[in-house]
């Protein structure tokens, strides 16, 4: 598991997780970051994605924040963390 975490397959956070899975099931890491799909988004590219279509579909929080509201960026973080984390419900 230390591996994945260090080539960037999952996050610390993930692999509490996943460790707490591995001493419940008695599975192999790579078995549940499988079957749960919780693989970390390192890929440039879509996570720009995500962004472009918060600040897009969000134009009044961007001229708030544009205002001085730096609460607003707070809401554009947890627009982003939406996806990523139903990626991470378990079925």
């Amino acid at each position: 598991m230390l591996k994945l975490i260090d080539d960037g397959t999952i996050s610390g956070k993930m692999a509490k997780s996943i460790f707490e899975e591995m001493f419940n099931t008695g599975k192999k890491p790579g078995d549940i970051i499988k079957e749960k799909g919780m693989t970390q988004i390192s890929d440039e590219g879509a996570l720009v994605k995500m962004i472009d279509e918060a600040v897009r579909n969000n134009p009044k929080v961007v001229e708030d924040y544009k205002n001085g509201k730096e609460k607003a960026f707070g809401f554009f973080i947890g627009q982003i963390m939406k996806p990523v984390k139903a990626r991470l419900i378990q079925p």
